[in-house]
């Protein structure tokens, strides 16, 4: 079975080369598992090629972007506005959860094109950090979509819990939540010396893909299916009660709804749905070498493209929308705006 090198995606393979595709990932599931029952699959020049090369180059621009986008974001937080509302609060946790989810990504851009030299320890710490990142990043966008939905359709209840005291609490939990849900790839997440390769890899029990499927389809159900369908039932009831007022802001919050969710989608679901056939994979109910190296590709594929998502949620959450007190840091950007509208207040 292929596998690909990357913290969210599991897999399970012999000691073949294939293995050299396990590597940090970014988005849901952690590296394939190192399985010795697992039948070789070759992966081929071009698998190698994309990896070495291709891969490297756009590990380091997402962490430039993301590292530059949400470091504005938190010096803004931080410097130039007072974080009085659960608004605040939940900008300051995206913009930390989206900085913690790229730091792995220049050690996995070397491990693309080389080899795991680390150590084992670092094997570990990354994985931690990716997943915690990873999943505390969908947890307070997640909030956000509850927050506005409270601030709008229960304006009054609103004024009592939408507190900056409030939001703190709230965000305790989640990375307390984050950290607990990001244990067990540190425990199975592990340095191993594979045909004269280094790699890190998750280590799963010979011949029970238990963990491993269980992993992927909890990354699915925490990282899709559960956000996903709190956004649209909580875009959907702002949107009614949007549609009541044909105010000019009120308007410009329904486009930044459709905006949200959009963003959301596209740039998780492609990603989550080959995850979910990595472990049907897993399971053989897909057992094939050419489907297993098609799955190998499109993971590193469509992975790679959720990263992006953590580059575009400060132009969707704190630029696009929320009003930053004071003079603009870059004029020339569009992205801080003076003014505040309704969605965001």
């Amino acid at each position: 079975m292929l596998q690909a090198k990357s913290f969210l995606t599991p897999g399970s393979t012999r000691k073949s080369r294939f293995l050299d595709q396990i590597q940090f990932r970014g988005t849901t599931e952690y590296d394939y598992g190192y399985d010795e029952n697992a039948a070789p699959c070759n992966e081929g020049n071009s698998f190698r090629r994309f990896k070495s090369l291709f891969l490297p180059i756009l590990y380091c621009l997402v962490f430039v972007f993301c590292l530059l986008g949400n470091s504005l974001v938190l010096w803004v937080l931080l410097t130039r506005k007072r974080l009085t509302t659960m608004t605040d609060i939940c900008l300051l946790n995206l913009a930390a959860s989206d900085l913690l989810f790229v730091v792995p990504l220049p050690f996995q851009a070397h491990y693309a094109s080389d080899q795991w030299v680390f150590g084992n320890a670092m094997c570990k710490i990354m994985a931690g950090i990716y997943y915690t990142g990873f999943y505390s990043s969908i947890f307070f966008i997640t909030l956000m979509s509850i927050d506005r939905y409270i601030a709008i359709v229960h304006a009054v209840y609103a004024t009592r819990i939408r507190t900056a005291s409030c939001g703190i609490i709230i965000s305790l939990i989640l990375w307390l939540v984050a950290g607990l849900a990001s244990v067990p790839n540190i425990m199975f997440n592990q340095q191993l010396e594979i045909e004269q390769s280094v790699q890190c890899v998750s280590t799963y029990p010979p011949g029970d893909n238990t963990w491993k499927v269980t992993s992927q389809f909890a990354a699915n159900i925490l990282g899709l299916l559960i956000p996903l369908s709190i956004l649209i039932c909580c875009y959907a009831q702002i949107l009614k009660n949007l549609q009541k007022c044909k105010n000019r802001n009120k308007i410009k919050a329904i486009k930044m709804i459709f905006i949200i969710v959009i963003v959301f989608f596209l740039f998780w679901t492609p990603f989550n749905i080959v995850l979910f056939l990595d472990s049907l994979q897993s399971l053989h109910i897909i057992n094939d070498c050419k489907a297993s190296y098609q799955i190998a590709l499109a993971l590193q594929l469509t992975e790679t493209i959720s990263f992006i998502h953590c580059c575009l949620n400060p132009v969707i959450y704190a630029f696009a929308g929320v009003t930053f007190k004071g003079p603009p840091l870059f004029p020339y950007f569009i992205i801080f705006c003076h003014f505040r509208n309704v969605f965001f207040e």
